[in-house]
């Protein structure tokens, strides 16, 4: 009879906790795919909760916010975007933070074209230069900041190849079909240093701050996967990964 009891206890606390797991829906945006699928499956082994990641702009993400998409949770490639959320009513105030500083490269798969500087971009020997949609991504907008600054903006126009987000601007580089672009710096590093072709890391001083932030969503707001995730990626485990990648 002792042992049915605690059986039956068992299944009592296993119903529990199926019950109190969740899915949450996430966007995230795209520069932070590697870091955040390896923060998220890390978050699932340590609770019963369930994490769809969905990669994209983030302007493409707040337009979708601002019209009911279905997500708990929004992980910015800026500070602007989940702010202009909060005002507008969209996030829970207070729940707004910054998970991670990126990094900006000039990137090219040719080990040889680009040599820890701008001489590919000044010499002009390429046939398209990637980046991210400056109106959409802040990576792209941080980019032509960096032309801007070297006076590069007007004669390398013509060559702009642009991606709807950075993940693409990192494709075209990777297929071939750009010879250089400018990328996250950690889609291109790995233990603090670059772990294909050629790469210049952009000095900090000729672009403003990409501040990443994070916010929950009004939907999240009963959610208690949400906010433990939100917890989670504040945690030293994630803050861990989050450099590994070469975040600041």
């Amino acid at each position: 009879m002792r042992g049915i009891r605690l059986n039956l206890l068992l299944v009592l606390m296993g119903a529990s906790l199926q019950v109190q797991a969740e899915q949450l829906t996430v966007a995230v945006a795209s520069n932070f795919t590697a870091p955040m699928r390896e923060i998220a499956g890390a978050f699932e082994g340590e609770t019963d909760h369930r994490v769809r990641l969905v990669f994209g702009s983030s302007g493409k993400f707040y337009a979708q916010i601002r019209h009911g998409a279905p997500f708990e949770a929004f992980f910015s490639a800026d500070r602007a975007k989940p702010e202009a959320l909060e005002q507008a009513g969209l996030a829970v105030p207070g729940s707004r933070f910054t998970y991670a500083a990126g990094g900006l490269a000039l990137w090219s798969g040719d080990g040889n074209l680009v040599r820890g500087g701008p001489g590919a971009l000044e010499r002009g020997d390429f046939n398209k230069l990637a980046l991210a949609n400056p109106r959409l991504a802040p990576y792209g907008a941080a980019a032509v900041q960096v032309l801007r600054k070297l006076g590069l903006e007007e004669g390398t126009r013509p060559h702009w190849v642009q991606g709807e987000n950075i993940a693409q601007a990192y494709q075209f580089v990777a297929s071939g079909n750009a010879d250089l672009g400018f990328v996250a710096l950690s889609q291109v590093s790995e233990g603090g240093h670059i772990d294909s072709g050629s790469a210049w890391e952009v000095p900090e001083d000729l672009h403003d701050p990409i501040r990443q932030d994070a916010v929950l969503l009004k939907r999240g707001v009963d959610s208690a996967a949400a906010r433990a995730l939100l917890r989670f990626v504040r945690s030293e485990r994630a803050a861990a990964i989050i450099e590994s990648y070469g975040y600041r």
